[in-house]
Formats: structure tokens, C-alpha cells, sequence
């Protein structure tokens, strides 16, 4: 039996969530009605979809192929349903996106310009807030209907991933660290970090706890631009996106990667309620540009 479209949309959404608990409230529907609905398509395949493990589940091989189908059946659908969309002057529709300034540097650029291009009859409206915190507020309380942020977020959101970003350690110019920089000789670094008691601060002492080391902050602030001159003025080392560093700062500082390697999920999140026509079409545009984790054969 040829797959429904419902069942495609649940199986994408379980690829973008990683779990049956985020993909149901990602798509608004019971966790049982999606679960059933992906086991009756693995029934009608005669394949296994998904390799479940703990709380989580992971893709079949068989399942990756037919995630990157699906996604194409959607996209495609997608762009059926626009021809009967009003393309004259005044049927206009507004999508509010809220961001952080680091990922409205390129990536909430790049993703606002193949979804213009593709729906021109949508203004997406662009806010910037300096902290996660108030990303989750502005979608929270509806003022934007959809923020583009680090995960994980707040569990009462629902979210969509879209992409990993490598997170790396720019120094001053002559630091004499290894590369790749072992995390554990983060211990004792002097570092620029965000101020104490803020989100982004919390999940770093966090990851420094769970690494057994204890960096030496030397500059404690929230702005970006000061985490960029406390580096090239030589006060510490900073912990940023990769994607940034050759704008931020060009050929004044030194950037290495960690190994392990560490990497951030990137999504997009939204309030659990029913979305807008224009927040839909851009969480799928976004949805089918994220890659498929292909499973290790």
C-alpha cells in the first residue's frame, strides 16, 4: 500500500526530532496515532523504518532513503498547493521570525532568502534578541511565530532541527594550544565567558562539570562585540560557532577545533499551536535543506 501523506509528514518529523514524543508535538497529534501510523507504513514496506533506542530513535538505513523521498513528495506538494495561493498585489502574508544576532549572520540570512525566493508574496519580518531566553519569550507570548535557535529549548515548545554547527575555540594570536584542542585542557584556560546566572552561562558550567575542568574566566559579559575584543586584546580564549569566526574576526585570532568534536543543534521552535500557512511553508523549506543523519552501516 502506497504511503498517505500523513505518514510521510509523521516519518519526517520523527527524522527531524529524533524522538516519537517531539515528532507528535511537532505535528500536533497523539504520540499513539503517530507511532501507529509510522508502524503501519513499516507493516506496508515490509522494512523497519526506525531503530528505536531508550527515549530516542534512530534511522534504518531504509528509513534515511525514504525520509529524503519523503521530503521531496512534500516539497513537492508544497509547491502545488502555492499555484492556488492569490499572487496579486495586496494578498500579502507576514511571517514574524525571531533569532539570535550570531545566527542571524548567515544562517537565518541564507534560509530567509531560498524562502523569499520561493514565496514571494511573504514578508518575513527579522527580530534579533541577544539570549535564548528571550527568543523563547517572544514565541512564547506570540509576538513571532517562530525563532531560530540553539537546542534544546524550553519542552513546552515544539521544535524542528534543521542542522549541526560545529562549535570551536578562537584564541589570541600565539596561544600555543594543540589542534584539535582536547577538552580537557580547557581546565585552568583563561577564557571570555557570557555573565554568570544567564542561560548560555549555565549550560557552559554545565559542560565544564561534566568535563571535569574549570576554565579561568578573565572577561564576563553578554555582548558580542566585547567577547570579540576581549580575544583579539588577548584576555582568553572564546567557545563560538565556527560559521562566525571569519567575519567576527578575520585573521585576528586563532581558531581550533575540539576533539571530540563538538557540535549544536540548530532548529527552529514554535509555541504548540497551530501555525500560519507562511510558518509551515518556511519550517518545511528549512526541513528539506537539513541533512538526513545516515545511520553507520
Amino acid at each position: 500500500m502506497t504511503p498517505t501523506l500523513a505518514q510521510l509528514r509523521y516519518l519526517v518529523a520523527v527524522a527531524d526530532c529524533r524522538s516519537i514524543t517531539g515528532a507528535a508535538a511537532s505535528v500536533f497529534v497523539a504520540q499513539s496515532a503517530l507511532s501507529r501510523a509510522v508502524q503501519a507504513m513499516e507493516r506496508d514496506l515490509g522494512v523497519e523504518l526506525l531503530a528505536r533506542r531508550g527515549r530516542g530513535v534512530d534511522l534504518t538505513p531504509e528509513g534515511a532513503r525514504v525520509v529524503r523521498l519523503a521530503r521531496t513528495v512534500l516539497n513537492a506538494v508544497e509547491a502545488i498547493d502555492d499555484i492556488g495561493t492569490p499572487h496579486g498585489g495586496d494578498a500579502r502574508a507576514v511571517l514574524t521570525l525571531v533569532t539570535t544576532p550570531t545566527l542571524a549572520l548567515d544562517l537565518a540570512a541564507d534560509l530567509i532568502a531560498a524562502f523569499t525566493a520561493r514565496h514571494p508574496t511573504v514578508d518575513v519580518r527579522l527580530q534579533q534578541h541577544g539570549s535564548r531566553e528571550a527568543l523563547v519569550e517572544e514565541v512564547t507570548q506570540g509576538r513571532s511565530e517562530l525563532a531560530l535557535v540553539d537546542l534544546p529549548v524550553d519542552k513546552e515548545l515544539s521544535t524542528h532541527f534543521i542542522q549541526e554547527r560545529e562549535v570551536v575555540l578562537i584564541s589570541p594570536p600565539g596561544s600555543r594550544l594543540p589542534h584539535p584542542m582536547p577538552l580537557r585542557m580547557l581546565d585552568g584556560l583563561p577564557m571570555v565567558l557570557p555573565t554568570p546566572g544567564t542561560g548560555r552561562r549555565t549550560e557552559m558550567e554545565a559542560m565544564f562539570s561534566c568535563l571535569g575542568v574549570r576554565p579561568l574566566p578573565t572577561l564576563e559579559v553578554d555582548e558580542r562585540l566585547a567577547w570579540v575584543t576581549g580575544v583579539t586584546d588577548g584576555r582568553g580564549s572564546l567557545i563560538w560557532y565556527r560559521d562566525v569566526v571569519s567575519r567576527a574576526f578575520g585573521s585576528r585570532a586563532e581558531t581550533r577545533s575540539f576533539t571530540p568534536p563538538l557540535l549544536r543543534p540548530v532548529g527552529i521552535a514554535h509555541a504548540r499551536r497551530p501555525l500560519g500557512r507562511a510558518a509551515r511553508a518556511f519550517i518545511a523549506q528549512a526541513g528539506h535543506k537539513a541533512p538526513v543523519r545516515e545511520p553507520v552501516r
